[in-house]
């Protein structure tokens, strides 16, 4: 449903924190995947398949959060929710990817902060009356 009310700065800033963090998320998939024939990431996650699983799930996850973005700036709620859920998803996957490639962890704390900032951004006052409209 349409938002009566005038979209605030901040659902605005929360879509392309969205997608800035969708598109990390498909960056850090990536990246795993690319991990896929280097033997000790291999091993440290206990084969190849859930290595290449987890790099496809985060994929699909980041692709799935820049769709759903369009939604925040008509004023879905439904949106606004499967937004949430998935930047908590997100964030548990960044938490993963820091701890099983160490070296590419700075890139996931910064994907972390752009999640949380997203969830907060999601739920201020002025976006409840924004998204109840």
């Amino acid at each position: 449903m349409a938002s009566s009310i005038s979209r605030p700065t901040s659902v605005t800033i929360i879509a392309v924190f969205t997608w800035i963090s969708g598109l990390l998320d498909i960056i850090s998939g990536v990246v795993l995947l690319l991990q896929s024939g280097v033997d000790a990431i291999v091993d440290k996650l206990g084969g190849a398949a859930p290595l290449i699983g987890s790099g496809l799930f985060t994929i699909l996850i980041g692709v799935v959060v820049i769709v759903v973005a369009v939604g925040l700036l008509r004023g879905s709620n439904t949106a606004r929710v499967t937004v949430t859920v998935l930047e908590a998803i997100s964030v548990i996957g960044s938490v993963f990817l820091a701890i099983a490639y160490p070296a590419g962890a700075i890139g996931e704390y910064f994907s972390i902060a752009v999640a949380l900032i997203v969830i907060a951004l999601l739920w201020t006052r002025r976006a409840n009356a924004f998204f109840r409209s």
